[in-house]
């Protein structure tokens, strides 16, 4: 039996995207990205744990769309690039380190978009918690400074004028 059985056979809840994408804000942007080697050897194991846990759960995911589907084959195009990104283990000098910490923050970032997407799970941008189904909610896009939008999804109803400091 695998992880994603195992959760759904004792009614445990989905993989915890929004964890995930906190722990992603620990090393991107990368001006926040720490360089002392013992914080990133703890940051680098924590987001290789969480990437180990979640490409099976893409996988599952993605198996059980049509062979055709798009999503299921970016999907599985990403999970390729992140089992890379697993397999690599940065050179001894620090730049290297930090480099790599946050090429797994990347992957892992579009990992949890693909899980979302692929199982429908949804996470409010405001408050990192689920969008529960019937929940009222709105839309949300935050422009980037370069014009593009930096997060684009839906947000609670109720968190919609709540400040969030990150």
């Amino acid at each position: 039996m695998n992880s994603a059985e195992s959760r759904a056979d004792t009614g445990a809840p989905p993989v915890d995207v929004a964890t995930i994408r906190a722990s992603v804000t620990q090393v991107l942007p990368p001006e926040v990205t720490p360089t002392d080697r013992a914080t990133l050897e703890t940051l680098t194991g924590m987001l290789r744990g969480h990437m180990q846990l979640l490409i099976p759960e893409v996988e599952q995911a993605a198996a059980k769309q049509p062979a055709d589907d798009v999503p299921r084959y970016v999907a599985l195009a990403c999970v390729r690039e992140a089992r890379g990104k697993l397999d690599a283990r940065p050179v001894l000098m620090p730049s290297d380190a930090v480099a790599y910490v946050r090429r797994l923050g990347r992957s892992l970032l579009a990992l949890c978009d693909h899980y979302e997407t692929l199982t429908g799970v949804r996470v409010c941008l405001a408050c990192d918690q689920p969008i529960r189904q019937g929940e009222s909610t709105r839309p949300y896009d935050q422009v980037s400074p370069s014009g593009g939008a930096a997060f684009s999804g839906r947000i609670h109803d109720h968190c919609a004028n709540a400040v969030r400091i990150r």
